[in-house]
This record gives C-alpha cells, structure tokens and sequence, in this order.
C-alpha cells in the first residue's frame, strides 16, 4: 500500500483529501503545518507529498530542501497545491522535484489521475455523467444537479457544503435542490439517497427548510415514502420554490423572514478564506460544448440585450457551435423582426430602452407563443425573479455572467427542448 502525506493547513480540506485518498485504496498520513511535516516525512517516509505552498512554523521551501537532504525520501515525486503562486516561486520550485502544480480550487479528478500516474497504480472513479453546481446567496444554499447523479460529486458535495457554510458563516442554511434534465429510476435510489442524507447531515438543514425543484415522478415518490426525506417539500415551479423558501424560517434563527427583501442577492463570503475545490471535474470542461454539439448547426439564437458587451460575449460563446446568432438592442427591435418567434433560444435582458424585458414577455403572452427563454438581467430582487418566472421562463440568470454559466444553462434547456 503506498504511502501519502499531505501537509496542508486547512483541516477541511486535508480531511476531505485523505479520506478520498484512503478509500482510493492509500495509506495516508497528515501533516498539520511545515514542522509537523517535516516530523512525519522523517518518520514515515512517504512514497508521495502532496503538500500547500503557504506553510507556517517551516515554510514549503524549508520543508522541500530538508526533503532534498535526506536520501530516504529526496527522490519521491510532491505535488504542490496553492491557492496563489506567481512565476519567480514557480522556478524556486524546480530543483525539488515538484512534479505537478495545482492551483486552488482544485479539480479532484485531475489531482487523483495525477496521484495514480506519479504512484504507478490506477484509480477507479464513477463515470456517470453528472453536472453539479453549489453556491450561496442570501443565506439560501443553492445545489443544481443535471444530466445525472455520480457518487464522487455527492461525496464531493459533502465536503463543497462544510467549506461554503464556513466561507459565508450560515449555521442553519434553507437548501434549493435543483434537479434539472434528470430522469432517474430504481436504480439510483442509493445516490439519490446518498444526496439527500449529503444535503441534511453536512449541510445541518432542517427537511422543512429543503426544497426540491423537479418534474421528474421517480424523485416525487421517493421522499415523499422515506420517512427521513418526507418532510421536503418537492415543487415543479421555480416560483414555488421560491414562495416556499421566502416563508420557511431556520428553526433558532432570529430572523424575520419578512425582512429578506433580496432572495436571490449574491453574497460575498464573511470569511476570508478561498474555495479549494471546484465541483466539476476536468473531463466537463468540455462536456456542455459537446452537448451542445450534439444538436447539430441549424440552431438559432436570439439575444436582446442593450448592452453590446453583453451581445458580443453570448455570441463569442457559441462561436464554435456553427449556430446563428440574431442580436437585437431592445424588445421593439425583437418583436418587430418576423423570424424571432422561430427562434430555438432566447437570451432576454429585462431593463432596456424603448421595450424592456417584462414588455416582450407580455408580449409573447398576448400571442401565445411560447419560447425557451432565459433572462439575463443584474436586478436580484425576489420580486423581479418571481415575475419574470410567472411568464414561464426557463432559467434566470444574474449578471455579471460566466462563459462556462451560460453554455450549460443553454445545453440544459437546449437538449429538452429538441
């Protein structure tokens, strides 16, 4: 059995890498700071260091020349994880045998496929396709879920929960599960399980504070007959979910939930620590391209937005998918052009000059069609969010916006609507 040792200051992420590590089939031992790294690389010996650069009481240089000195361990490989390193350390690195360099957040699939290759064994992990997403805003734990569920994101998840609980400081959080474009059957009824127990037990959320968003007959029938998930209410709309949320109040709270006047207002973490792992593994970064890909080029896209930048990035977004982008500068200029109620896609900004967002969704109401849309917009307040939901929009979108945000929300609502 080989031997790890990870010297990393941060408790949380040492604990969720060595466990990983353990049921990966390694030895691993933990080292707390560079001193205490240097002792256990002494006395244990490690086949492999996966070690932070940002070390106390011995910094990372100290503990990699005193592991250079001694002939017991100066040929086995370290890889360096670090939440920030410019190019001059990066060269101070190169005479210790520092094979791989990671930057926090990390993406764990990469570092264990690094893990196996350096220790010359191999390390199996679940392959279902699964996008997965976590975030907080206003206190709200918000976790989306598409394409299907894998056993390493829900032990990921696990650990993503703890750190964002201690990032933004929330002691008993209101969860929004989000199960979009998953159909699951019989067969999934132990990670279904496994993710909910993830989302009770580490998120430490009552069940009445757990929403799930989700059409999907499988998923109704499941909590509502288990008898730790029944308390979870289960909604097929957005607005539901988010009624529901509004009004439940964390049990010890203190707070007013008629105070909450911006549900969807992003928060910036009360902590100043930094996220260490990402949710998505390496082999996604391509994967809602691919699907995107997979509904051929005769796709139309329209963006109304005032906002050329905002125009010019959704079209340089799917710039390699061969589709048409039709731009517009305001709602006026949409509805007047006849092959917009063609349109595969819609992006809608909602605050625009001469028609704005609310005045083309009316509009498209009074004519009774019915377009897959998603609204860009920087407004986050709850009343905005639900009105813009009651006119059947598929997803809303809170500027500013990520590339990478907008071509899976694109791939989700693509792919079930073709």
């Amino acid at each position: 059995m080989k031997k790890i040792l990870i010297v990393d200051e941060s408790p949380l992420f040492r604990d969720y890498l060595a466990k990983k590590l353990v049921e990966k089939g390694f030895n691993v031992v933990q080292g707390l700071n560079g001193l205490d790294g240097a002792i256990k690389m002494r006395r244990e010996v490690p086949d492999l260091v996966i070690m932070d650069y940002y070390l106390t009481r011995k910094n990372s240089l100290e503990l990699l020349q005193e592991k250079k000195e001694n002939p017991n361990v100066s040929g086995k490989p370290v890889i360096m994880v670090s939440s920030k390193i410019d190019k001059e350390k990066l060269v101070e690195l190169k005479p210790f045998n520092v094979k791989k360099i990671f930057t926090k957040p990390l993406k764990i699939d990469v570092l264990l496929k690094s893990v196996a290759e350096l220790l010359g064994e191999s390390i199996e992990m679940d392959d279902t396709p699964c996008i997965m997403e976590a975030h907080f805003n206003d206190e709200i734990l918000f976790i989306e879920i598409a394409l299907g569920l894998n056993a390493e994101k829900i032990e990921l998840l696990q650990y993503k929960i703890t750190e964002l609980l201690d990032l933004y400081q929330v002691r008993i959080p209101k969860v929004l599960l989000m199960l979009a474009n998953l159909p699951l059957k019989v067969g999934d009824s132990g990670k279904l399980q496994a993710l909910l127990r993830a989302v009770l037990d580490y998120g430490g959320a009552n069940a009445r504070n757990v929403k799930i968003l989700t059409n999907d007959d499988f998923v109704k029938g499941y909590v509502s007959s288990h008898p730790d998930f029944a308390a979870i209410e289960v909604v097929n709309s957005l607005e539901k979910a988010m009624d529901s949320l509004l009004i439940a109040k964390p049990e010890g709270s203190g707070r007013d939930p008629i105070a909450r006047e911006r549900l969807l207002k992003s928060l910036t973490p009360k902590s100043d620590k930094e996220e260490t792992v990402e949710m998505r593994f390496a082999a996604e970064a391509a994967s809602p391209q691919e699907s995107l890909g997979q509904l051929g080029k005769d796709v139309t896209i329209g963006v109304v937005d005032d906002d050329e930048i905002i125009r010019e990035l959704v079209k340089t977004v799917f710039s390699d998918t061969g589709w048409s982008i039709r731009t517009y500068v305001n709602g006026k200029e949409f509805v007047n052009d006849p092959l917009s109620s063609s349109l595969d896609l819609i992006f809608l900004d909602l605050m625009m000059p001469e028609m704005d967002g609310f005045q083309v969704l009316e509009h498209l109401r009074q004519h009774s069609l019915r377009l897959p849309i998603i609204i860009l917009s920087a407004l986050s307040q709850k009343e905005t969010v639900v009105r813009a939901v009651s006119y059947g929009v598929s997803s809303y979108m809170i500027k500013p916006l990520r590339p990478d945000r907008i071509l899976m929300k694109a791939a989700e609502i693509l792919k079930t609507n073709f």
